[in-house]
C-alpha cells in the first residue's frame, strides 16, 4: 500500500492566529512549526479559551490558573510569540455555541490573520482515544468563527465595538488530526519546541513520574519522526488544512 505523502504548508502569508482550549495544547506538537515561522519573520499570536485552571488535581483552580498562564506566556516566548490572550471560558466545561464563536470571531477580527490554527475538533484521537469536550468545542468553534469573522451580519455588535469584519482567513490548519494533509519541517524548531513544552513544568510533573526533559523530548521527536515518514524523511509537524 502506498502511503500518501504530506504536502508542504502554504508559505504566502504573514500573520497567523492559533486558537486552542488550554495552556500546553499548542506545545504538544505545534511549537516546532511556530518557531520556524517566526524565524521567517511571520507574526503568530495565541488565543486560549481557558487558563487551564482545572488541569492539575493537586492544585485548586484559583492557584492553578495564574500559574498556568505564566507558564504559557513563557512557553510562547521561547518560540517567538509575544501576543497571548485568554478568553476566560471555564476549563473543562467550555460550551460550543454562539458565545464561543463570537469570542473567537472577535479575536480573528483583532489579529486579522491569513492562517488560523487550532487543535483536533473530532470526537477521538485517531479512533483510539476519546478527545476532551473542550478540544472538540474550541476546534469546531474556530473552524466556524473563521467564516463568522468576515460576515458583518452574524455578530453586528462586534462592528459596533470597532472590530471591522475580516474576510482574509485563507486557511484553517488543524493540528493533531488523524487525517493530515500538509506538514512543516520541524528540524530548525525542534530544540525550541522541547524548551517551550518544558515551560509547562508544573503540569508535566503532575502528569508523569518520568524525567520532564526525557518525557518531552521523547514525545515530540517521536511524533515528528513518525510524521516525517510521509514528508520526505524530515521530522515534521502535520496539519489538516481547510482552505477557505
Amino acid at each position: 500500500m502506498t502511503t500518501t505523502q504530506l504536502q508542504p504548508m502554504p508559505g504566502d502569508w504573514r500573520r497567523a492566529l492559533a486558537v486552542v482550549a488550554h495552556p500546553d495544547d499548542l506545545e504538544y506538537g505545534c511549537s516546532a512549526a511556530i518557531a520556524a515561522w517566526t524565524d521567517e519573520g511571520r507574526e503568530v499570536a495565541y488565543v486560549l479559551a481557558t487558563r487551564g485552571e482545572a488541569g492539575i488535581d493537586t492544585l485548586e483552580p484559583e492557584r492553578c490558573g495564574p500559574l498556568r498562564e505564566r507558564e504559557q506566556r513563557a512557553s510562547a516566548a521561547v518560540v517567538g510569540v509575544s501576543a497571548v490572550e485568554f478568553l476566560d471560558h471555564r476549563d473543562g466545561v467550555i460550551e460550543y455555541g454562539t458565545a464561543l464563536r463570537r469570542d473567537i470571531a472577535a479575536a480573528i477580527r483583532r489579529h486579522r490573520p491569513e492562517l488560523v490554527i487550532t487543535l483536533n475538533h473530532r470526537d477521538t484521537w485517531g479512533g483510539v482515544a476519546w478527545n476532551t469536550p473542550d478540544h472538540v468545542a474550541v476546534g469546531r468553534a474556530t473552524l466556524d468563527a473563521a467564516g463568522d469573522a468576515g460576515n458583518r451580519w452574524i455578530f453586528p455588535e462586534l462592528t459596533e465595538q470597532g472590530l471591522q469584519p475580516w474576510d482574509g482567513v485563507r486557511w484553517v490548519a488543524v493540528a493533531g488530526s488523524s487525517t493530515p494533509t500538509h506538514a512543516v519541517d520541524a528540524t530548525s524548531g525542534m530544540e525550541r519546541a522541547v524548551r517551550s513544552l518544558l515551560e509547562h513544568r508544573t503540569y508535566i510533573e503532575a502528569l508523569t513520574d518520568e524525567d520532564p526533559e526525557t518525557y518531552v523530548r521523547g514525545f515530540l521527536t517521536g511524533h515528528a519522526e513518525a510524521t516525517g515518514e510521509r514528508f520526505g524523511g524530515k521530522p515534521a509537524v502535520a496539519f489538516e488544512l481547510f482552505p477557505r
